[in-house]
Parts: C-alpha cells; sequence; structure tokens
C-alpha cells in the first residue's frame, strides 16, 4: 500500500510542476502514469523538438524542460509508480481516496489530481498489410523517440502533416536515405516546413512519392522491404530499415470517462477557482479538463497545478490556515 497526500495521475509537465507546488505546501506527492517514463507526450512524441512559449526560455527541447522539472522536484522526494494505468478509485468515508492501478498497485491519499493530458494515446495506423506484424522493436515505428536510433539508416516516413513533414526535415541529416510516401499531393502541416521538404527532394537529398501510399510490408522476422503503390495503380518494391507511418495520435479518456466525474466532450469539468472537479477531493489540470476560455498551453497548465494545490490543501486541512511564502524569501523548502 502506498500512501501520500495527493496522488498525481499523470506525469506529463504539468503533473510534474504540480509536484513542486505542492512540495512549497509540504503536501507529499505520488505520481502515477502508463508510459514507462516521466513527461507525458514530451518525453514519449517529440522529446528533440523545440517549444518557445515557456516563460524565461526562448527555445526549450521538450525533452530537457522535462529534465528541469524533474530536478526542480527532486527536494521533494515524489514517488512513481510508471508503465501502471490507474483503473478505478474509491472515496472512503473519511473523505480520503484510495486508487488501483492494471498491475494491482493500491494508492491511499488524501487527494486525487488528474493531469492526464488528452487521456491515454493510440496511433492512428494506415491500412498496410502485416503492418502489426513488424511492430515491436522489428521495423515499424509509430513515433521518433531519439533521432540517433536512425542513425545511418534507410527510413520510408508516411504522413502529411506536420509530424511527417518535421521528421523528415530533421532525419534528412541523419538517416542514410529518407524518402517521404504521401497519398495527396499538398500537405497540411506548416506551410514553410512543406517548403523545406520540397527543397530537400529537388536537391535529392530526400525522395519525395505523392499521390501514393505504402501498402505491403515485407520481410522475415524483421522489416526488409515496403511497396509503395500510387494512386494510378502503379507499384514500387523498396529496400528500407524502418517504416514510420505518421498519421496522428487518438486520444481516448480511457477509464477516467468511467469515475463519476462532469465530463463535456470527453473533458472534465472543473471550478476555476481551484480546478476541483464535481467530486470534492477530486482535481483535473492541463488538457484533461475544460472550462469558459480553456487554452491547451503547458504555461496555462502550470498556472492551473498552482490554485490547485492551494485548494487540495485546504481540502486535506480545512481548518489549518496557510500563509503564502515567496520563494524569492524562503528558498525551496526540502521535504
Amino acid at each position: 500500500m502506498i500512501s501520500t497526500d495527493i496522488c498525481i495521475v499523470g506525469a506529463g509537465p504539468v503533473g510534474l510542476f504540480a509536484v513542486f507546488e505542492a512540495g512549497l505546501l509540504k503536501l507529499r506527492c505520488h505520481v502515477v502514469d502508463a508510459l514507462p517514463q516521466p513527461g507525458g507526450q514530451l518525453s514519449e512524441i517529440y522529446p528533440k523538438k523545440p517549444i518557445y512559449d515557456i516563460p524565461g526560455f526562448p527555445e526549450i527541447l521538450a525533452g530537457d524542460l522535462v529534465d528541469n522539472l524533474m530536478k526542480q522536484i527532486e527536494p521533494f522526494h515524489p514517488t512513481f509508480t510508471l508503465g501502471e494505468r490507474v483503473e478505478r478509485f474509491a472515496k472512503l468515508d473519511d473523505g480520503s481516496f484510495q486508487l488501483y492501478t492494471t498491475d494491482g498497485t493500491e494508492i491511499h491519499c488524501k487527494a486525487v489530481a488528474i493531469a492526464g493530458g488528452l487521456g491515454s494515446f493510440e496511433p492512428r495506423k494506415p491500412a498496410v498489410e502485416n503492418l502489426e506484424q513488424f511492430e515491436g522493436g522489428k521495423g515499424v515505428h509509430y513515433m521518433v523517440r531519439d533521432p540517433e536510433y536512425f542513425r545511418d539508416q534507410k527510413i520510408v516516413i508516411a504522413g502529411g502533416g506536420d509530424s511527417a513533414l518535421d521528421w523528415t526535415n530533421f532525419l534528412a541529416n541523419v538517416a542514410a536515405d529518407v524518402t517521404l510516401v504521401h497519398r495527396g499531393t499538398t500537405f497540411r502541416g506548416a506551410a514553410d516546413s512543406a517548403e523545406k521538404v520540397k527543397t530537400l527532394a529537388d536537391a535529392g537529398k530526400i525522395k519525395l512519392v505523392l499521390s501514393s501510399n505504402v501498402t505491403h510490408l515485407h520481410g522475415n522476422g524483421k522489416l526488409a522491404e515496403v511497396t509503395i503503390t500510387g494512386n494510378d495503380g502503379t507499384a514500387e518494391t523498396v529496400p528500407l530499415d524502418h517504416f514510420i507511418p505518421l498519421f496522428g495520435l487518438t486520444p481516448k479518456l480511457g477509464p477516467i470517462g468511467e469515475w463519476g466525474l462532469e465530463l463535456t466532450d470527453d473533458a472534465i469539468v472543473v471550478d476555476t477557482l481551484d480546478y476541483s472537479t464535481s467530486l470534492p477531493g477530486v482535481y483535473a489540470i492541463g488538457d484533461i479538463n475544460t472550462y469558459p476560455g480553456k487554452l491547451k498551453l503547458i504555461l496555462c497548465g502550470f498556472h492551473e497545478a498552482a490554485l490547485m494545490c492551494q485548494g487540495a490543501f485546504k481540502y486535506i486541512y480545512p481548518d489549518k490556515k496557510y500563509t503564502l511564502k515567496y520563494t524569492t524569501v524562503n528558498g525551496a523548502p526540502s521535504m
């Protein structure tokens, strides 16, 4: 049995910053996330992409922001359960909560903060023969975690959105051979990124195949070739090491949608006074919540985390008065 003050469901940037804000209030936190590492989307989807709207950082890589947040919360010694998803929870007679994960971990806490982003993400998979046969490290990748993994490799990327364009531009300087396959003739992503792709193709640094789809995968235990079929029916089989279909991710609210909280369009309705939900003692911060004027930005989530922790403190200690202490005066206390 894990016992803590606040159980934070979601280890993305907003959940991690909530640990810091809770620590300033001397509240202990345990963080649960279905992903195997902290950082949420920043670690899982685009750790090497720059972010430009974090105060004080004109530009910072998503992965570096996660590293900084982890360093910032070190003095408060948070504990983590990673690679497990919270399936259900129960509110006890004394107002505290019991949470249960997919692997049977039980967590007792005095308040719950849901910071699950958009929920759990699943890649949108194209209709390609034998696709699942080459998942799990056998050649098919639905996201780029570490570009260096593809150093001097032959890769085929499929898609026409920002991710496909951005990674084509980036990996052109990493991989030995890059082919971008797009079913249309125009791209959905940023015009500047599309222009860079076309410039690389004109210079012979990548191969751009339009009005086509990857239709078949081939290999004996490991991906070796793909068949690219044009909209006119012509087909070409090319050798490769990795196939990266980038058609976006589908967010799913998952078990949270069955917790009895008030929802609107798969988002949790909150009171902006303290980002409390319809169930006292349960809060929701970050992309998973909704309220009038909501902006799905990391910096807004940071603001929500600060006010949420104030509300959680009052819920846990209704008779205890808290006086705001600035870190410029008192520093960041440890626990």
